[in-house]
């Protein structure tokens, strides 16, 4: 028995190794891409001897890369803010009061989860344009937070269900706490993990997000990164060291905030998906 799980351990890792080997292949092909000096055209896989860190500069002045960032960095934060003040708020009384309206609301957003967010398209866009949000960052934080709303509540939900006991609720109620107290100074402050949690996986889609911001943020004032970087490339089809700069300027931020909340994801994604 113990040979058998001595190999299927090994089995394991060398599994986890393979697709952390392919995962990491985009990643190497991007870095020799934006290392290579202009008119290197060796192959991909061969990382290049003289490197050319002026392709970085070329990419941040070129694209306007400053201000794209700085509307990344907005959109994201503000939405990130909305998400979770509105989200844990939203997911307390679903998670402790089990009355049939609750558990239909709830069961409500998880079904919204599974429509595909483009389906809502047209009609958004008919509606920003005539409500005349077109080209502002509010129409971006707006979409955002009704995007992700629904699975922030599923993970802090299942969060509280799981790992806050009732009794912290009940002992402060019997000294005078209202609802409003309870939440924000006992009950909000345990919920580091699954905020974690929401942090990495909704910042990480909001700040990549393409498939709305290339039709609501045309305007060059308030282009994210991702359409910068796709009109940039457009413009530059030649020129793939700059492009591939400009994608590492672009990916640093979230990897940074990843590797600042890790300790914290596992925990918060697997506590807040054990109940539903």
């Amino acid at each position: 028995m113990d040979y058998i799980s001595k190999s299927k351990k090994r089995s394991l890792t060398v599994l986890a190794l393979v697709i952390s080997l392919l995962h990491a292949v985009p990643f190497y092909i991007l870095i020799t891409t934006a290392l290579k000096v202009r008119g290197d055209y060796s192959s991909k896989w061969v990382f290049p001897t003289e490197w050319d860190l002026g392709n970085f500069a070329d990419a941040w002045n070129e694209a306007n890369m400053g201000n794209a960032l700085i509307n990344s960095g907005i959109i994201t934060f503000c939405a990130a803010i909305l998400l979770i003040v509105f989200g844990s708020m939203a997911a307390y009384p679903l998670a402790r009061r089990q009355t049939k309206l609750n558990k239909y609301v709830y069961f409500l957003f998880i079904a919204i989860m599974v429509i595909p967010p483009l389906t809502a398209l047209v009609p958004l866009y008919q509606l920003v344009v005539d409500i005349g949000l077109m080209n502002t960052r509010t129409v971006a934080v707006l979409n955002n937070v009704a995007s992700f709303m629904p699975l922030t509540i599923f993970l802090y939900a299942g969060f509280i269900r799981s790992t806050i006991p009732k009794e912290l609720e009940e002992a402060a109620r019997i000294d005078g706490a209202s609802t409003i107290g309870i939440f924000f100074k006992i009950i909000f402050p345990l919920l580091k993990p699954i905020t974690a949690t929401v942090l990495i996986i909704c910042c990480v889609y909001i700040w990549n997000d393409y498939q709305f911001a290339i039709f609501f943020l045309q305007s060059d004032e308030v282009k994210t990164l991702t359409v910068t970087i796709s009109s940039f490339f457009g413009e530059n089809a030649n020129n793939l060291n700059m492009v591939a700069s400009a994608a590492i300027i672009a990916m640093l931020p979230m990897v940074i905030l990843f590797l600042f909340l890790q300790k914290f994801f596992i925990e918060g994604l697997a506590s807040g998906s054990v109940k539903g």
